[in-house]
């Protein structure tokens, strides 16, 4: 599966980044910066977590 981000959407929360450092980062400017958008396995649930957390639903899994 594919993270897809709405960058537009996005307002820098960063709780996806924490239910998912190894995939999301967000960087000096609070935007969020999808390090690894192929995800599968444990990191599939990971990605998971980080679409459920996002308060403005600016992520999503296609």
């Amino acid at each position: 599966m594919r993270i897809e981000l709405d960058q537009a959407r996005c307002e820098g929360h960063g709780l996806c980044e924490e239910a998912a450092p190894n995939l999301m980062h967000l960087d000096d400017d609070a935007e969020l910066i999808i390090d690894v958008p192929e995800v599968e396995g444990d990191d599939l649930a990971k990605a998971q977590a980080a679409v459920r957390v996002c308060p403005v639903a600016a992520l999503r899994l296609a």
